[in-house]
């Protein structure tokens, strides 16, 4: 139902009321989804410019007719793709342009209507549309693809659906270059990450294989493909990982975001190269945090942070951090709520050690290491190279 009406599906597995953690995190899904801003009665209507076409949409809607949507309600929270084609020449114009008009009513009864419009240029040879091309939009729109392909075909043809894309890419880009000769992969810069992305899609809940993964776990995850905003897309598929075990180096920068210092760490690959016994690490993905603490970490941490006296002190199962005074505790939850405050909603930390159970929630979002079914990053990188062309 909630495919046509614009809505959205929330996934809570095991859930059991009477456990503090899920019956919280049920609390804020429902606080965000009553108090979110939302258009009733609304509809979409996307024009391009003559010679193209949209033949393909991706989201939660009711299609009316070819360039219509119709969307019983409109939030903030969701996203919509669409495909297009090229129907007629396009070689005596120099620019083409969208407009999507969404009509809707605002919850004080309001009739509005919200514009988009985008001019590009029209583009006459394959290096200007490489050199172009947006990573983070392709791999969305493929991930949507890949979801319908999952439905008429297969699991597997979407997988290998992803891996031609890669190769396709890198050839085409190989093909334009002035000089032969490469031993190694070429890419544009703003292509750089096309093929990490696309490694993250097939490790992900939705499209991966040979590890057990839920029926409901997958179909939750293939309904987020389709209808996340873009940025939320790729936090999930890619997470961020941070140290967060030195936040008060002087090597650390700070920046004062409303009156309040805000340690900035860098972001980190998602290997275990990058961890270390002695240190806490943690992963924001978007709909959830991870912190990760090294059995090695100093007491000093322990004290100051998590409010224990040592390593072993730990709880097996901690969602938040405690409000401690002290320069180290206050460092990171400023930098946590920093993060909190750029999502619809705060999220659950949960804080693991790197002997707990839980252990292989986090490691197995560390994306560029081998798995037992799925290359590691440079493996996928020589496989794409063998196959370049």
């Amino acid at each position: 139902m909630s495919r046509f009406s614009g809505g959205c599906i929330y996934h809570f597995p095991l859930f059991k009321a009477s456990d503090t953690i899920l019956s919280d995190s049920f609390e804020r899904s429902f606080r965000r989804y009553l108090t979110r801003k939302i258009g009733f009665e609304s509809v979409m209507r996307i024009r391009c410019s003559r010679g193209l076409a949209i033949h393909t949409f991706h989201g939660n809607f009711f299609v009316r007719s070819t360039d219509l949507l119709s969307l019983p309600n409109v939030n903030p929270d969701a996203g919509f793709g669409m495909q297009v084609s090229i129907e007629e020449s396009l070689s005596d114009l120099q620019n083409v342009c969208f407009q999507a008009a969404v009509l809707y009513t605002s919850s004080k009864g309001e009739r509005r209507i919200r514009v988009h419009s985008l001019c590009l240029p029209v583009a006459a040879n394959l290096s200007d549309i490489l050199y172009s091309a947006d990573q983070q939009c392709i791999v969305g729109l493929l991930a949507k693809m890949a979801v319908d392909r999952s439905h008429e075909s297969s699991l597997s043809d979407a997988r290998d659906a992803f891996i031609n894309v890669a190769i396709d890419v890198l050839s085409a880009y190989k093909l334009i270059q002035s000089s032969g000769g490469h031993n190694s992969l070429l890419t544009p810069y703003n292509l750089r990450l096309l093929p990490l992305y696309i490694l993250a899609l097939l490790k992900y809940v939705a499209f991966r294989t040979g590890q057990s993964t839920r029926l409901d776990d997958r179909l939750f995850a293939m309904c987020q493909m389709k209808t996340l905003p873009l940025t939320s897309f790729i936090q999930a598929i890619y997470p961020d990982m941070y140290p967060v075990h030195y936040l008060d180096d002087k090597s650390c920068a700070e920046v004062d975001i409303e009156g309040t210092l805000v340690p900035q760490p860098p972001r980190l690959h998602l290997s275990a190269e990058k961890l270390n016994s002695n240190g806490a690490f943690l992963m924001d993905a978007g709909d959830h945090m991870m912190m990760y603490v090294g059995h090695n970490i100093s007491t000093q941490f322990c004290t100051a942070v998590l409010g224990v006296p040592s390593f072993s002190h730990i709880p097996e199962e901690m969602y938040e951090l405690p409000e401690i005074e002290s320069p180290e505790s206050e460092r990171l939850r400023n930098f946590v709520n920093h993060l909190q405050n750029e999502k619809p909603y705060p999220t659950m930390l949960q804080v693991i050690r790197d002997d707990s159970l839980y252990r292989g929630k986090f490691i197995e979002r560390l994306i560029e290491d081998r798995s037992e079914s799925a290359l590691s990053y440079y493996e996928f990188l020589q496989h794409l190279k063998a196959n370049v062309k």
